[in-house]
């Protein structure tokens, strides 16, 4: 297997994406953090850092092209290449399904909502897998954080602005994967399972060490391993 030495993750400075980091890290990668908010990023550097982890910190809005453009720039000055992409910067835009207040049904849905969530859980990955994936020089990792709720097969009501965006992130997955397949560039999309982040909530059944353990294991596949897929806890999901 070629060696995998740089990560990048997105949308870091809490949850899911500080424990990839985390997890990351102890595998013996360099690890760049990256979050819009430059205080809580820097912050969660320093809680790595004091566990001995080689993590970086860089600002990242990960919805604006010329913010990803920095960031390539630096990785190139500072690194030379890149090695993984984790795409895990995602928001929840939709009333949640358990709060009465408010209709989380797709009859009620503002096209607002829809723009929003498309914005940052589809676009931002695109623009950053076409920014970020030419620093790989053919050979890396990405992974897109998806859900289930994305899942055509599995489609049910409510929350289309989380849907849809996490369906169409999926398809990014599969294009991106076609067409680098005579590279050594593998890109897969992953459902962590429904976890005890402020996103998902304490109600979650899974833990954060959970749910990263998977991204972890996508985003260090070896040589042989699969592209163009959709996984949990490494088990291949129906699109």
């Amino acid at each position: 297997m070629s060696k995998l030495e740089l990560a990048v993750v997105t949308g870091a400075n809490r949850g899911l994406g500080l424990e990839v980091s985390r997890q990351l890290a102890h595998k013996g990668l360099k690890v760049i953090l990256t979050s819009r908010d430059t205080s809580k990023g820097q912050q969660a550097v320093r809680l790595l850092k004091e566990e001995g982890l080689a993590v970086y910190f860089h600002a990242l809005d990960a919805t604006d092209g010329a913010s990803i453009d920095v960031l390539a720039q630096f990785i190139r000055a500072e690194f030379g290449r890149l090695d993984i992409l984790v795409n895990n910067a995602g928001i929840f835009p939709d009333p949640v399904p358990w709060n009465t207040e408010a209709s989380s049904s797709v009859f009620d849905t503002n096209i607002a909502i829809l723009r929003q969530a498309m914005e940052t859980n589809t676009f931002g990955p695109l623009l950053l897998c076409q920014r970020l994936i030419p620093l790989m020089d053919g050979f890396g990792r990405v992974v897109n954080v998806s859900s289930g709720m994305g899942q055509l097969a599995e489609m049910n009501g409510c929350c289309p602005g989380y849907r849809l965006s996490k369906t169409a992130l999926n398809a990014v997955t599969r294009i991106f994967a076609e067409e680098l397949q005579a590279t050594g560039v593998k890109v897969n999309s992953v459902c962590p399972g429904w976890v005890r982040t402020d996103m998902g909530s304490e109600q979650a059944e899974r833990s954060v060490q959970e749910g990263a353990a998977g991204i972890v294991g996508l985003a260090t596949l070896p040589d042989d391993g699969p592209s163009g897929g959709f996984f949990r806890d490494m088990q291949l999901l129906s699109w």
